[in-house]
C-alpha cells in the first residue's frame, strides 16, 4: 500500500518541509537496520540517553531523504533534497501512523499479551492457521511501543489475518498499543513477575494488560487461573469468553484429560458438546498451556477437529532468537529455519550483516521457497532479491521450484535446487568455506537436515546465553546513572565461555565502550 510523503504528513499532523516527491514503504527507527533508503521514512526518536536526530547525517549519506523530527536540523541547508516532517513527538507520530494504517483493514486480528509465552503462541497460531490464510504477524518479539507499530505497518491488501504481540512494562502503556492493534480476538497467556517493578501488584498489571481487549469479540484465557478470572470479571469486558478449564466441566472449553508420554502429550477436550483429542510433541507444562490457548483460538476460527489434530502433532519448537553455531570449514551458521517471510528475512539478513563486519567471512544465504505469503511469485522474489542485494549477500543457494524460476533476479553468485535432497547431495554444500551462512526455510523443506550437515559437531549439552537479558541488565544499571555518565564494560577471560564476540558485539551495539 503506497503512501506519499505528503499523505503521511497529513495523517500525523506534521509541519512539512517537502522538497521532493517520495513514496514510503518502510518505517525505520534504528539507523543500523537501513535497507531501502529511497522508500524509507526515518523517525528520529528521542530517549533519556539518545537522540535519533544525530543519525540524520549518516542516513542522508546512505541515501535516506525522508525524516520525522521534533525540530529541523540547524544545518538543514546541508540536506537540500530532503523531506522533513516536524512533529512534537516522533514516537507518537509513529504510533498514530500505524493506528490509521490499521483502520484500513476489516480482517480478524489476534492480540496476544501476558508475561510469558506470547511469541510461542503467536508462532504456533501461525503454524496452525497459515495453510488457509495469508497472515501478517509480529516479527520475533516486536511487542513494544516501537515494535508494535512497525509490526502493524506490514499489513497490506493481501492480509487475511493479523497476529500481534503486546508487551508492557508500566501503567499507561497498553492503551496506545490497543489503539494500534485493535484486536478482534484476544489471548491472555498468563501473569508473572516479569517487568513487575513498575506495578504495585500482579492484579494491577493484569488489569493493565486487559485493556488490550476492550473492543474484542472474544477473549481466551486459562479459566483455572484465579488471578486471570478475577481480573477478567472486574474489567467488565463485553467480549465473549473462551475460558478453558481442566477442572470445570461447565467452562466453554473443557480439557478432560492431559496424558504425558515419553516424548509427547495427548490432550482430550470437549467444545460445543463434542469430544476430541490431539497430540503435541512436547511434555513441558508451558507448552501444554500454550497449546490450549492456541486450541481455543483455532476452535473460535472454526478450524475443524481433524485439522487441529493433524497440525498440533506437527508443531515445531520456536527458537526465541537466531541460533548461531560453529560450522565446518571455518563457517559460522545462523539457523533461522521454520520462520520464513519477508519481515523475518529482513531481520535475519540484518543480523548476518552486522555479525560479518569484523569476521571477514563471505555472506551466504540458503533460502527455500517462501510459502503462503499471499504474493505472486514474481513480486515476492523481486522483493527477496532487493533484500539480498541491499544486505550485502554475496552468495545465494535457493531451494524450491518458485525461487529457482526467479534465479535471474539475483545478481550474485548463485545456485538453485529443486528440493533439499538435491542440495544435500551436491558439491555446493561440500565446498562451503570461510562463510557466514544464514539458513532460512519454510517448514516442509526440513532445513534442519541442512544445518546438521554443516555443523562442526553436535553437542548433547547446550549452554544458551540470553542476550536480551544481558541488555535488560545493562538498561537497569543505566537507569541508576545520570544520562551523561559513560559506561566502560570489561569482557574478560573470553566472557568465561559465554561467547566473547557475541557479548562484546551486543554491548557495543548498545553504545558501550568495550575492553577485552
Amino acid at each position: 500500500m503506497l503512501y506519499t510523503i505528503e499523505s503521511i504528513a497529513k495523517l500525523i499532523d506534521a509541519k512539512c518541509m517537502v522538497h521532493a516527491e517520495a513514496h514510503i514503504d518502510w518505517l525505520l527507527t534504528d539507523s543500523r537496520s537501513l535497507c531501502f533508503p529511497e522508500t524509507t521514512l526515518f523517525f528520529a526518536l528521542s530517549t533519556k540517553r539518545n537522540d535519533g536526530s544525530k543519525y540524520i547525517p549518516d542516513l542522508y549519506a546512505r541515501g535516506v531523504r525522508n525524516f520525522v523530527v521534533s525540530k529541523l536540523p540547524e544545518n538543514k541547508d546541508e540536506y537540500p533534497d530532503s523531506n522533513f516532517l516536524v512533529v512534537s513527538n516522533p514516537l507518537k507520530a509513529l504510533q498514530k501512523l500505524a493506528e490509521l494504517h490499521r483502520q484500513k483493514f476489516q480482517v480478524p486480528v489476534i492480540g496476544i499479551t501476558g508475561s510469558n509465552g506470547k511469541t510461542i503462541v503467536k508462532e504456533w497460531l501461525h503454524q496452525l492457521l497459515s495453510p488457509e490464510r495469508t497472515i501478517v504477524r509480529s516479527p520475533r518479539s516486536y511487542n513494544s511501543q516501537i515494535g508494535v507499530p512497525i509490526s502493524v505497518w506490514q499489513m497490506n491488501e493481501s492480509t487475511e489475518l493479523g497476529i500481534f504481540e503486546a508487551g508492557i512494562s508500566e501503567v499507561g502503556e497498553m492503551r496506545a498499543l490497543q489503539n494500534i492493534i485493535r484486536p478482534t480476538i484476544g489471548v491472555l497467556t498468563n501473569i508473572g513477575g516479569a517487568h513487575q517493578e513498575n506495578f504495585f501488584s500482579l492484579q494491577e498489571k493484569c488489569m493493565e494488560k486487559l485493556l488490550l481487549f476492550k473492543d474484542c469479540e472474544v477473549v481466551v484465557y486459562n479459566g483455572d487461573n484465579e488471578l486471570l478470572s478475577n481480573c477478567v470479571a472486574k474489567s467488565m469486558l463485553t467480549a465473549r469468553e473462551i475460558a478453558w478449564s481442566c477442572v470445570d466441566m461447565e467452562k466453554p472449553l473443557y480439557i478432560s484429560s492431559i496424558k504425558k508420554e515419553a516424548d509427547c502429550t495427548v490432550i482430550s477436550y470437549r467444545y460445543l458438546e463434542m469430544d476430541n483429542t490431539f497430540t503435541i510433541p512436547f511434555i513441558d507444562d508451558a507448552s501444554i498451556e500454550n497449546s490450549l490457548n492456541c486450541l481455543a483460538v483455532c476452535l473460535y476460527l472454526m478450524l475443524s477437529p481433524e485439522q487441529i489434530t493433524e497440525r498440533m502433532q506437527q508443531l515445531e519448537p520456536v527458537a526465541m532468537r537466531l541460533e548461531v553455531k560453529e560450522g565446518k570449514n571455518n563457517c559460522v551458521l545462523i539457523n533461522d529455519s521454520y520462520n520464513s517471510d519477508l519481515a523475518s528475512l529482513d531481520i535475519a539478513l540484518d543480523f548476518v550483516y552486522r555479525r560479518s563486519l569484523s569476521k571477514g567471512l563471505k555472506r551466504t544465504l540458503i533460502l527455500s521457497d517462501m510459502l503462503e505469503t499471499g504474493q505472486s511469485v514474481t513480486t515476492l522474489y523481486r522483493k527477496v532479491a532487493q533484500l539480498v542485494h541491499s544486505r550485502g549477500i554475496e552468495k545465494i543457494i535457493g531451494v524450491g521450484e518458485d525461487i529457482s524460476s526467479c534465479a535471474d533476479r539475483f545478481d550474485v553468485e548463485k545456485y538453485f535446487f529443486q528440493d533439499t535432497e538435491s542440495l544435500l547431495h551436491s558439491d555446493v554444500i561440500k565446498n562451503l568455506r570461510n562463510e557466514i551462512i544464514l539458513i532460512k526455510g519454510s517448514r516442509n523443506f526440513e532445513f534442519d537436515t541442512v544445518s546438521e550437515r554443516l555443523e562442526l559437531k553436535v553437542h548433547e549439552t547446550i549452554l544458551e546465553i540470553n542476550l536480551n537479558a544481558l541488555v535488560g541488565n545493562l538498561n537497569y544499571y543505566r537507569s541508576k546513572l545520570k544520562p551523561e555518565t559513560k559506561i566502560v564494560c570489561m569482557v574478560k577471560a573470553f566472557a568465561y565461555g559465554a561467547g566473547s564476540y557475541e557479548v562484546a558485539k551486543t554491548l557495543q551495539e548498545h553504545r558501550l565502550i568495550i575492553k577485552q
